[in-house]
């Protein structure tokens, strides 16, 4: 079985030379010797987040939109989200980018998932809970960008009511069901209403 293909990079060829090595040594990681669109996993290693690697991560992330698993010390709560945003998923600190862990943050990072550290993560929550205490709510939205109501006429429709229906069961007239439906299909760029059902779902609101 092909194993998950992953770039390395760092500016220290040392580092290089070490994440390298150990991923090479791992069965399911095939260490390629530069990133193409082929590459499943950017591994980038760095004494600190700097600058420096924030401008590489913009450019790989810019071209070829990979995920990245980062080998740097002492990421901080505001420096994890540049991270995010660079397509960042994995954070290990150097002292523990042994090889058995690198596999598994790349392995993760190939299947949609991530690997953070529970301080990071702790940060990251507590960076979201504001998100949606002082830009979401005001507004009355979700961190799935859906109101209240909407999210009520989704559940309904994914139910099979009809518009009638719908409005029917939440006391509005068929004019503001239709309204609210072409709201959030323009707004979040839905085709239809079976798309706007599948996206919900997905987002897990319904």
């Amino acid at each position: 079985m092909a194993g998950v293909q992953v770039a390395v990079r760092s500016a220290d060829p040392l580092t290089l030379a070490g994440l390298s090595g150990q991923l090479a040594a791992q069965p399911r990681v095939e260490v390629a010797g530069r990133h193409t669109a082929a590459t499943a996993v950017l591994v980038v290693g760095a004494d600190r987040f700097t600058p420096d690697v924030v401008a590489q991560l913009r450019e790989a992330a810019a071209e070829f939109g990979t995920p990245v698993v980062l080998v740097a010390d002492g990421v901080t709560e505001a420096e994890l989200l540049t991270a995010v945003e660079c397509r960042v998923v994995a954070v290990l600190p150097r002292a523990a980018a042994t090889g058995s862990r690198l596999a598994h943050a790349v392995l993760a990072a190939a299947d949609g998932g991530g690997v953070l550290g529970p301080d990071l993560v702790g940060g990251l929550l507590k960076h979201l809970d504001r998100i949606q205490r002082d830009l979401l709510a005001p507004r009355g939205l979700t961190a799935s960008g859906l109101t209240a109501r909407e999210i009520h006429v989704l559940r309904l429709m994914a139910d099979g009511l009809d518009t009638a229906e719908i409005a029917v069961e939440l006391s509005y007239s068929e004019r503001m069901i239709k309204n609210v439906i072409h709201g959030l299909t323009r707004r979040l760029n839905l085709r239809n209403r079976s798309h706007a059902v599948a996206y919900a779902l997905r987002a897990g609101v319904i």
